[in-house]
């Protein structure tokens, strides 16, 4: 019938996948053809619309690929938001055609699919990229959005009072982050080799005056530069573009590198509670299109690899009275504090990537007293599962209000500069917890 054929002509689509450059109506066909050839391991949906009208598509993989399921953490990728800057665009492609035509012939794959829902939004800026007429390596107007903004200098900034006018782009991703459990998350970029990690803005509570930038979760995030770097063909040789710039490693801080306002990954980080990296993979942002099978090739392995560590660290569930969910409960390592206090969702979940090690997590529901449990951590990303800690509160009614003041869209950081610069070195973290205290309330 026709419906049939028309599933079949999608499938087909799907599976002639070109190392080309895919236009807006190349690469939706590409999409529904992917989902039409697996329904039940895919799923299509767009989260916005572009300043121009143009869908912001994303495809989700996974055993659920519809909901999120307790237990299962969310990852995702998001490239081209610069329009000029296409490589990531095109990889990610190629990337959901690797894993629906892996799922069930090998094991690894299978079993990443099957204990991570994970999210790939192929272009963030299509009006930028169908601006792009003149391919160039490095620089062309089709960076910008429909309106001529930086969508990388577009997102509230924890340092300092961003002005910019929050675009659809960007206020579509940042509504996405919102209403999904992020764990871990990567931006892919164009016109260097290197992958960087927040904060890309700084003062000196982070340590900016020393030309680094440094979060609470500084060992974590090196470590997830690393893995993409390593696991890349070339990156991990830290040779940069050019004889000027190198990486050590293949990684660096991103306010090391310089200093960026607005931008994605410290958003991520700050007010979605998903740790997000800013990956560089070419050092021409517009590369000849003979050339895109050899960057798939590079970044194959270390795409696979990095996804994998959404599975470092702690999980779990905070549970009242009758074993029902505590949403908005604060959950936390130890000296792990942040700025935008880290807090369970509905189902009570929290996900904490942490490094192998011991460590003790504070979970703390308002008006009661915190709960604290030495959780012993190794390196469970093979077993595709992080380590699970729930914690139970039986004191809590089954009717405690969930609602919570949304921590503000305010420069944070910026009061703990202020409240270090105005005392003693003597009572410098008496005054910081007192302040982050206060934010949190």
């Amino acid at each position: 019938d026709a419906v049939g054929i028309l599933i079949l002509c999608l499938a087909s689509a799907a599976a002639a996948l070109d190392f080309k450059y895919h236009h807006t109506e190349e690469l939706e066909e590409f999409l529904r053809g992917v989902h039409a050839a697996h329904p039940s391991l895919t799923h299509l949906h767009s989260i916005g619309r572009s300043v121009q009208g143009r869908d912001l598509w994303v495809l989700v993989l996974g055993r659920f690929p519809t909901h999120h399921k307790i237990g299962i953490p969310e990852f995702k990728y998001v490239a081209n938001m610069h329009g000029d800057e296409t490589v990531g665009r095109e990889i990610l492609l190629h990337l959901i055609d690797f894993l629906v035509t892996s799922y069930g012939r090998d094991p690894v794959i299978t079993r990443l699919l099957n204990n991570t829902r994970i999210h790939i939004m192929p272009t963030m800026n299509p009006d930028g990229f169908e601006a792009t007429k003149v391919p160039d390596c490095y620089y062309t107007p089709g960076r910008y959005n429909g309106n001529r903004e930086d969508l990388n200098r577009n997102f509230p900034d924890a340092f300092e009072d961003n002005r910019a006018s929050i675009q659809p782009e960007t206020q579509a991703v940042m509504d996405w982050i919102k209403n999904e459990t992020f764990v871990l998350s990567a931006n892919l970029h164009g016109g260097a080799l290197v992958a960087s990690y927040t904060f890309d803005n700084g003062n000196p509570v982070t340590g900016s005056l020393k030309g680094y930038s440094r979060s609470p979760d500084d060992d974590v995030f090196i470590h997830l530069a690393k893995t993409y770097s390593s696991n890349h063909a070339s990156m991990y040789k830290g040779t940069g573009c050019d004889s000027r710039q190198t990486f050590p490693e293949g990684i660096t801080n991103g306010y090391s590198w310089y200093q960026l306002e607005g931008g994605m990954q410290d958003y991520n980080y700050v007010w979605g509670q998903c740790f997000e990296i800013t990956l560089e993979l070419s050092c021409c942002k517009y590369p000849p299109e003979d050339q895109l099978g050899k960057f798939w090739r590079d970044n194959k392995v270390a795409l696979i690899e990095y996804i994998k560590q959404v599975h470092l660290g702690v999980k779990g569930q905070v549970t009242g009275k009758n074993g029902n969910p505590i949403p908005n409960a604060i959950v936390e390592a130890k000296g792990r504090q942040h700025v935008c206090p880290y807090r369970t969702n509905q189902h009570g979940e929290y996900f904490l990537l942490l490094l192998p090690g011991t460590y003790v997590i504070n979970a703390t529901v308002p008006g009661f007293k915190s709960m604290l449990k030495t959780v012993e951590i190794p390196d469970n990303t093979a077993n595709f599962s992080a380590v699970k800690q729930d914690f139970s509160f039986p004191e809590v009614s089954d009717k405690i209000s969930s609602k919570v003041t949304s921590c503000p869209k305010t420069p944070l950081y910026q009061e703990l500069s202020r409240a270090s610069a105005a005392v003693k070195p003597t009572v410098h973290l008496l005054v910081l917890m007192t302040v982050v205290l206060a934010i949190f309330k």
